[in-house]
């Protein structure tokens, strides 16, 4: 690292993104990451305490303040507050769906805390599209844990850093793409889009990377291992940065030996999911991903002493303006250790299972990432599920669920989205279905793309 980039870091860090947070915007992601910074060092059992504390006083007001969950509770057998006097009893109460969600979104909010929701939309991994809202507080401490997740490896705020990343399918232009691009440089990172990729554009998602020269790369992990079977390909030398981290799918073992490899760096996997953004990131010492149980409840459906796979269910100890109590976020993960090298008293997340998004790949060398697929259908109403499906380069079958709204012009505005990055010569087919079949191991996937390897 250059002696103007650690010295900018360090201005970023101390002065500028504090008062642009913490003055400027008035918000307390600086003061919740000092206290996620502190009790990471807190032992298992004192992390388990406070964890505790924290569900006890949200299922208390879930109880007082939400109507659906009274009521839900309430046909479940719940007679109180009372009721709930350890983990084992809080794992007996139902778990909560997207069609339940979807059907009780009024009822979930918390009267009180309505007026200053913030919203958000997921498509997810599982296709079913959902709308849920959250509290600033929710928001700043969601920030605050991945700041503190990343830095596990070694990344810092204000470092040089390449996002290989999602961009909205309607981009900034004007005065709003000036923002945006003044905004990232401030951070001191470059965004790449991550949907724009094809064969023809590796060697300048290279070059961006050659000249802007970052300490960290993160990315969707479908987009650099794809950069980086080109790069090695080529036989190209690849400027190197201190670390890659992976996101939106698991990390493979075969991947990131590819990674670090070709870009000469460890590559670290997280996981996470729009509903609650960071659930669990690597350390430097590896072997599984600290789950951030003083911020989250995370519940292995097979029960704490699963050996395999199982259904997460998690809670968010925060949002109280729309709590999501036990929420199946459709996500199968494995247990991990205990205890880590590190000494950190955050338990470990083995592995995330059955979490795959495909790439739609087109005749002239070009690919679409599942990624770009769950973005579009953000905007769209009218759809309870859907699902893309290739099995040969020229055609594209879009499977629907569809819910109250669903017409042409819904599918007109489906196709007109493929369309910018399919192109024209592709042949897209819709289908209008009861329901969307689940995988072996559970996941009802986006895209499925059938083609040869």
């Amino acid at each position: 690292m250059s002696l103007y980039a650690s010295a900018y870091e360090r201005l970023f860090r101390r002065v500028l993104y504090p008062a642009y947070e913490s003055g400027l915007r008035r918000r307390g992601t600086l003061r919740y990451l000092r206290e996620y910074e502190r009790d990471q060092w807190r032992s298992p059992d004192e992390l388990d305490a406070l964890q505790w504390q924290r569900l006890q006083a949200l299922v208390a007001h879930c109880w007082e303040h939400v109507p659906f969950y009274r009521r839900w509770w309430g046909e479940a057998g719940m007679a109180g507050v009372g009721d709930i006097r350890s983990r084992e009893d809080y794992a007996r109460l139902p778990a909560l769906t997207k069609p339940v969600i979807r059907a009780n979104a009024e009822d979930m909010v918390s009267p009180a805390h309505r007026a200053g929701l913030l919203y958000k939309t997921t498509g997810g991994s599982t296709g079913e599209p959902l709308r849920f809202g959250y509290t600033r507080e929710s928001y700043e401490r969601r920030i605050a844990v991945m700041f503190r997740g990343y830095a596990w490896s070694g990344a810092h705020l204000g470092q040089k850093t390449v996002y290989l990343w999602g961009a909205p399918v309607a981009a900034p232009a004007g005065y709003a793409l000036f923002k945006d691009r003044l905004y990232h440089a401030a951070f001191n990172r470059r965004m790449l889009n991550a949907f724009d990729m094809d064969e023809r554009r590796m060697a300048g998602y290279a070059d961006a990377i050659d000249r802007f020269r970052p300490e960290t790369i993160v990315s969707y992990v479908g987009p650099i291992v794809e950069l980086a079977q080109w790069i090695e390909r080529q036989g190209r030398r690849i400027h190197r940065p201190k670390r890659i981290l992976g996101a939106a799918e698991a990390l493979h073992p075969h991947q990131r030996e590819l990674l670090q490899r070709v870009f000469g760096a460890p590559a670290f996997d997280t996981y996470g999911c729009r509903e609650f953004m960071l659930i669990a990131a690597e350390c430097e010492h590896g072997g599984g991903l600290h789950l951030n149980t003083d911020h989250l409840h995370v519940e292995f459906a097979a029960g704490p002493d699963a050996t395999g796979p199982s259904d997460l269910i998690v809670t968010d100890l925060h949002n109280v303006g729309m709590p999501l109590m036990r929420y199946v976020n459709g996500d199968l993960g494995t247990p991990g250790a205990k205890a880590c090298a590190c000494g950190r008293g955050l338990p470990k997340l083995a592995k995330v299972d059955g979490r795959k998004l495909d790439a739609l790949r087109l005749r002239d060398g070009r690919l679409i990432p599942g990624e770009y697929i769950v973005y579009l259908f953000l905007a769209i109403t009218g759809v309870k599920q859907y699902q893309v499906v290739q099995r040969e380069q020229d055609a594209l079958l879009v499977r629907i669920v569809a819910d109250a709204g669903y017409g042409a012009d819904v599918q007109a505005q489906i196709e007109v989205a493929i369309r910018k990055l399919a192109g024209e010569d592709v042949t897209i087919h819709f289908e209008t279905v009861d329901h969307i079949a689940l995988t072996p191991s559970g996941k009802r996937r986006v895209v499925v793309c059938e083609l040869p390897a």
